[in-house]
């Protein structure tokens, strides 16, 4: 149980089931904005042949208390099968997909596709001033790529968000007794 005095903040990484319906995404994100909490990457998408299931996967931050509240209220939610603090439970993998523009030409394109290659980003497009790189990882290492490009002419970037599952045999799954 988490200490009502603890301040200390944490990330965390909470993958939910939930059935795929209108109206579910907007109920969840209403109940992060109606709190007050913060949602740092969000991702949703069928996950079953069906197409009757949905993954949200959100990573929030706060104190411990904060995210069991966090958890406890998406429990809550109707359309709700499972709800897993994949930080807390156990190792996952998490990874996301990133499309980074760079604009320059000469010794800042030569240092934009050195640097592209040692982190094996992909060149998805180019033009004689510009390159789009694809890049797939962890946060950490496409927070350092960004970084490392915002000298050399960074001038866009979109990124997907979180997507993050349970390493091992642990799975999230809807529950076949759930009356819901």
């Amino acid at each position: 149980m988490p200490s009502l005095t603890d301040t200390t903040q944490r990330s965390a990484t909470i993958s939910v089931l939930v059935d795929n319906e209108s109206g579910v995404l907007a109920r969840v994100i209403g109940l992060f904005s109606g709190r007050g909490y913060n949602i740092d990457s969000l991702t949703v998408a069928p996950v079953d042949a069906a197409g009757r299931h949905s993954r949200i996967n959100i990573v929030t931050s706060g104190t411990s208390m904060v995210i069991e509240q966090i958890k406890a209220q998406l429990d809550r939610l109707v359309p709700v099968h499972c709800v897993s603090d994949l930080t807390m439970e156990g190792p996952h993998v998490a990874r996301e997909l990133a499309l980074v523009k760079v604009v320059g030409t000469g010794e800042q394109r030569v240092e934009a596709m050195r640097i592209a290659d040692s982190f094996r980003a992909r060149v998805v497009d180019t033009t004689l001033g510009s390159y789009v790189f694809e890049l797939t990882g962890a946060t950490d290492k496409i927070d350092a790529f960004i970084e490392l490009m915002r000298d050399l002419g960074l001038s866009e970037v979109s990124r997907s968000g979180i997507a993050a599952l349970a390493r091992g045999t642990r799975v999230i799954q809807a529950s076949p007794s759930l009356g819901r």
